[in-house]
């Protein structure tokens, strides 16, 4: 299963973003698709943060309009969110030990953790930070591909 980062969503809804149209494209593919994908609850949280910050995006975006678009993502029938178990400490405890991050890490730290606490093969993002966390694959989808020679 492929998890989305905030940055995914963040891209997809600013329109200015100069990632915005494969960030939209991502989102379609996944939501549209027959298998799961999942989506951490604090990214949720994150993105709203993010996008009604009037310090980051100014204008920011509207907030009756970032939820009608966030609850149209949450229909998707192939999407799974992402929360703490019964294990998470044990989980978290290890990501944090292995990875040795602190501060404002830590965020990233909890994504991390629920990406493998619920067993997730890959976190999409374009977040170079999360390649410090050992066991979780990221993929950056808005790098071009490789060049073949």
């Amino acid at each position: 299963m492929q998890a989305i980062d905030t940055n995914v969503l963040v891209y997809a809804e600013i329109i200015s973003s100069r990632h915005h149209r494969r960030a939209r494209q991502l989102l379609r593919e996944l939501a549209e698709g027959a298998h799961p994908w999942a989506i951490p609850w604090p990214c949720l949280y994150e993105f709203l943060r993010v996008v009604t910050h009037p310090r980051v995006y100014h204008p920011p975006a509207p907030l009756p309009v970032v939820l009608t678009d966030l609850k149209a993502i949450l229909e998707s029938p192939s999407v799974v969110l992402l929360s703490e178990t019964p294990r998470h400490f044990e989980v978290m405890d290890g990501v944090i030990r292995e990875s040795g991050v602190t501060g404002n890490l830590i965020h990233d730290a909890h994504i991390a953790a629920l990406c493998l606490e619920h067993g997730v093969a890959e976190l999409l993002t374009g977040d170079r930070d999360f390649g410090r966390f050992p066991g979780l694959r990221i993929a950056d989808p808005f790098e071009p591909p490789p060049q073949r020679e």
